[in-house]
């Protein structure tokens, strides 16, 4: 055997060595289904993404609709009460009340979304 070859089976036996094992089959079991099913298709960042472009949404209709509309209102003669309200300028209304809800509701979801993201990816859930 010559020294090229005794160096070749070397580093052979070194690759061998450095390879690593095949990952173990995952355990089988609804939780461990669930739980790659959740990390696999990235279910988690889908209702987040959904449930916050809902409540985005209402929080811009809530705008649209209480806020800006009034200010149109009054920008053009003859478009008074748009909506009804809870504080009246110059005879329109804005229906403040209706956007803080919004607003508020916005807020607290977020808060427990953000909990819920915290959680999950203390659990390793991306």
């Amino acid at each position: 055997m010559s020294k090229e070859d005794a160096m070749l089976d070397e580093l052979k036996k070194i690759r061998e060595l450095l390879t690593p094992a095949p990952a173990p089959p995952a355990k089988k079991g609804m939780w461990n289904e669930f739980m790659d099913f959740l990390t696999k298709y990235k279910v988690m960042g889908l209702a987040v993404a959904f449930i916050m472009g809902l409540y985005i949404g209402n929080l811009v209709q809530a705008l649209v609709s209480d806020l800006i509309m009034p200010l149109i209102g009054l920008a053009i003669p003859g478009l008074e009460n748009l909506a009804t309200t809870e504080v009246t300028v110059v005879n329109q209304s804005f229906l403040i009340g209706h956007f803080t809800a919004a607003l508020i509701t916005f807020i607290i979801v977020a808060v427990i979304i953000f909990v819920l993201v915290k959680i999950t990816k203390k659990w390793g859930i991306e």
